[in-house]
This record gives C-alpha cells, sequence and structure tokens, in this order.
C-alpha cells in the first residue's frame, strides 16, 4: 500500500524485452536503500523489485499491466516518480493507494498560473468501476492529488511548485498518457450503491 507521496524521482536507463514483459532499469537515489522483492510504485504502477546493483534496480511489468498503464510508452531518460511501499507505522500524509491503476488518461491541458499550474485530464468513464468527487482524493502517475472541476469524464488539478519540481510533472505535457487510480473509498461506495438498485 502507498499514500501517493512521491520520495523522488527515478531515470529509465534501460529497457528490454523478454516475451510479453517489459524490464526496466531505473537510477534513483533509493536504490541502495532497495531490497529484492520490494514493492515500489512507478508511475503509480507497483512493481517488485528484482534485482540491485550499481546504484539502479531492475523491475518487470508483464503484458496486463503494460496493457493498463502507460508504462508501454516509457523510454530511456524518461522520469518516473518513485514511491516505496508504506511501513505501518507510517502517517498518512496523502491517502490510500494501492498501486493498482483503474486506467490510463490524457492531459488535455497546462497552465502557467504564476506560482502554481493547473492540468486538466480526461479519461474513459465507461471503463472500470472509476469516480471523481469534488475535491477528493486521486492518485495520478503516483501523486495524490486533489480533484475539483470533476466531470464525468475529466477533472482539473493544481500543482504547488514543490510537487512540480520533484515529480515528473515537470515534464509532462499536453497529449501525454497518465495513469489513473481513482480513490479507493469512493470506489467501494459506488459498488455498494449500486448492489441495492
Amino acid at each position: 500500500m502507498f499514500t501517493g507521496i512521491v520520495e523522488t524521482t527515478g531515470t529509465v536507463s534501460g529497457i528490454e524485452a523478454e516475451g510479453t514483459n517489459l524490464t526496466f532499469r531505473i537510477e534513483s537515489t533509493i536504490s541502495p536503500e532497495l531490497t529484492i522483492d520490494q514493492s515500489v510504485s512507478h508511475n503509480g504502477v507497483c512493481l517488485t523489485v528484482t534485482s540491485v546493483a550499481d546504484g539502479s534496480y531492475t523491475v518487470t511489468a508483464v503484458d496486463e499491466t503494460l496493457k493498463k498503464t502507460s508504462l508501454g510508452l516509457l523510454k530511456p531518460g524518461d522520469l518516473v516518480n518513485l514511491e516505496r511501499c508504506m511501513p505501518a507505522n507510517g502517517r498518512f500524509d496523502g491517502h490510500i493507494v494501492q498501486g493498482h491503476v483503474d486506467q490510463t488518461g490524457v492531459c488535455t491541458n497546462v497552465q502557467d498560473m504564476n506560482g502554481s499550474w493547473l492540468f486538466d485530464f480526461q479519461y474513459d468513464p465507461a471503463v472500470a468501476d472509476n469516480v471523481t468527487v469534488e475535491k477528493g482524493s486521486i492518485c495520478i502517475n503516483g501523486v495524490s492529488l486533489t480533484v475539483f472541476n470533476s466531470q464525468p469524464d475529466g477533472f482539473r488539478v493544481t500543482i504547488i511548485p514543490y510537487t512540480y519540481e520533484h515529480t515528473s510533472f515537470k515534464t509532462l505535457k499536453v497529449g501525454d498518457t497518465i495513469n489513473l487510480e481513482f480513490d479507493i473509498v469512493g470506489k467501494y461506495i459506488k459498488k455498494m450503491l449500486a448492489g441495492y438498485r
């Protein structure tokens, strides 16, 4: 389990195809602290560390993960948002994030507000059991954020300078595909209400 509070970014230094899977080599400042079999969120996708060496580590994404997320679009040199799983005695500084992407979305607008940035995103409301609530939580590429201007197929978020500089949001542009994990509490409530119809 994660909280959507990104620890650091990593850089994709290599990608290797193994059948229908892709193995990614990631360079990051937390690499020396990682161990094999540890869970790490990569742009919101929970992946298992398979090797650690020389300031980098590897993770493998299977075909199903590549189909449901944006990981298959990564290229060497790309930044990824990284978060290790939450310790049992840790704080919930973000919200409950499973690392299980519900679907991808698309960035439709980026606006510099001279001190913050507005990002608009669209998604397919027919895919999965998704819901956005005004002022509710959303996880975008592994970052816990607050939704506003919620629409049936999209929403807007505001990015503060710290988040902009310390995540991959600084490289995000219109047309880019992003990973979305909707609030688990909202999904459970929607599921329960559907049972009474």
